[in-house]
């Protein structure tokens, strides 16, 4: 189940009010393939991911899961730095490579969200998003195992950001393969972590969730290419991570 369930279902709410509860385009041709897929990732998360998930957020104290999250999210502004750059949004990459550079120096390498703290906004870019700005379609919406909700474009774009801008892979790169192990599986943890509060509330409705989950994802990107049908600051403001 990609790890972005939360901002996802919020999203998708907000954007058919917002849109009229406009009908997405049909851009499931692999509906059969993409459900199986769908139902094991959903078995592995019930048996594995969601108890061990539910495990981490019962034993660490609250600070010191922000403290992670904090971390990881910090590590992920280098890729929205570069995909800054290659959409030309210079102001942009100037703010979120400051922002890195705060954070990791007085923030204690990312511990501490010092750049929020003096209102430097947060943004979030990757290279799917990047080729939706220039113009290129997602293609067929697909589900990844273990990964979850994804397109044609969103995966290549997955890989991309993974091969040269993740520092999780320069671990790897460099040899520190147990490191770099370690932080994959505690970013992991942290993700599914943040989202058990949204998974229950999926779990819990009279719904389809498959269909529920790939209309959210696409309205999310959509929204996500087009910066912004429905602003970070109100999504956390109207649903807070699980503490």
């Amino acid at each position: 189940m990609r790890l972005q369930l939360t901002k996802l279902l919020l999203s998708c709410f907000l954007a058919i009010i917002a849109t009229g509860c406009a009908t997405l385009e049909n851009n499931d041709p692999l509906e059969s393939v993409n459900r199986g897929v769908y139902k094991f990732n959903d078995a592995i998360d019930g048996v594995v991911l969601k108890p061990v998930a539910g495990a981490y957020k019962a034993v660490t104290p609250p600070p010191i899961r922000k403290g992670i999250n904090n971390f990881f999210n910090n590590l992920k502004s280098l890729t929205t730095v570069l995909n800054d750059v290659l959409q030309l949004k210079f102001a942009h990459a100037f703010k979120d490579a400051g922002r890195f550079v705060i954070n990791s120096t007085f923030g204690l390498a990312g511990f501490i969200d010092v750049a929020s703290m003096d209102n430097i906004p947060v943004h979030r870019e990757d290279f799917g998003q990047t080729l939706g700005h220039w113009g290129v379609g997602s293609g067929a919406y697909i589900v990844l195992p273990f990964l979850g909700p994804s397109t044609v474009r969103d995966a290549a774009g997955f890989g991309f950001d993974t091969v040269t801008s993740d520092p999780i892979t320069y671990a790897h790169n460099i040899g520190q393969v147990r490191l770099h192990n370690q932080l994959r599986v505690v970013s992991f943890i942290d993700k599914r972590a943040e989202l058990l509060n949204a998974t229950d509330i999926l779990d819990s409705a009279s719904l389809d969730s498959y269909a529920f989950m790939r209309d959210a994802y696409l309205q999310s990107r959509a929204s996500q290419v087009q910066d912004g049908l429905v602003s970070d600051d109100l999504l956390e403001d109207i649903f807070q991570p699980a503490d």
